[in-house]
């Protein structure tokens, strides 16, 4: 019961994944969360094995409460700890404000800040069992700047950072951190669904001041300090990784 574990939500592809196998890397056993495909998220628990680290795989819609509690529970069966918890599965729907529907709403705002506050009531059950641990989220600065089509996701990514600072002032007593990272456009399959997404890209390469387009490596590089102490007095932050694009724009 001593080997630290990590549960990422979302983690058969994209930044999950990269962040599964980072934190594999660093000596974490990982749960692995998907939705939807099961041979995804079994080839990250193999990559993840072949590291020398245990890997499970948990299928749960994180829009679902009575999921979440079952995931949790099947962490808890399976290595009866939790150190770390990333929030990184998103979803929404990509259409200007004028075009959503009440299941557009309800769906994107379920994934993506409502699983926050129950996945952290869960997640700081096993953590006190510790005396504490670390919860990130990955946010979007679509959460503070207008993105063409990305109204529900951009709200729903505001409401999880205003959700990481009521929960960080709640946790800290016990020994929880929770803080978010927030990224600029990232090339990801998830970024294929945006119909201007070469717009998109093309508009922030020419504005980045840094000269390049954040990757996932790089938003893993933050998602790894926050999790590690010498993060251990950031609270309740949401960490920009964008190479400065949204100062300008």
């Amino acid at each position: 019961m001593t080997q630290k574990v990590a549960l990422v939500t979302g983690s058969s592809r994209g930044i999950g994944k990269a962040a599964a196998i980072r934190l594999a890397k660093a000596g974490y056993d990982i749960a692995i969360n998907y939705a939807r495909s099961k041979s995804a998220a079994l080839e990250t628990a193999a990559e993840i094995e072949a590291l020398g680290r245990k890997a499970i795989v948990i299928r749960a819609n994180v829009g679902d409460v009575e999921k979440i509690r079952g995931m949790f529970q099947k962490v808890e069966e399976e290595f009866g700890r939790l150190d770390v918890f990333v929030n990184n599965a998103a979803s929404g729907v990509l259409r200007p404000a004028m075009d959503l529907e009440e299941s557009h709403w309800d769906w994107t705002m379920n994934i993506n800040s409502k699983a926050l506050l129950f996945c952290a009531q869960e997640a700081a059950k096993l953590m006190e069992k510790n005396g504490g641990g670390k919860i990130v989220s990955i946010s979007s600065i679509g959460s503070i700047r207008y993105l063409e089509n990305y109204t529900a996701v951009g709200v729903s990514k505001a409401a999880l950072e205003a959700l990481t600072r009521y929960l960080a002032v709640e946790l800290a007593p016990r020994g929880i951190t929770v803080n978010a990272v927030s990224g600029g456009p990232v090339d990801t399959d998830a970024l294929t669904h945006f119909p201007n997404r070469e717009t998109l890209l093309a508009e922030s390469r020419s504005k980045t001041p840094a000269g390049r387009i954040v990757d996932m490596e790089d938003l893993v590089d933050c998602v790894m300090f926050l999790v590690s102490e010498e993060s251990k007095m950031i609270c309740g932050q949401t960490i920009i990784v964008d190479g400065g694009l949204s100062l300008l724009v």
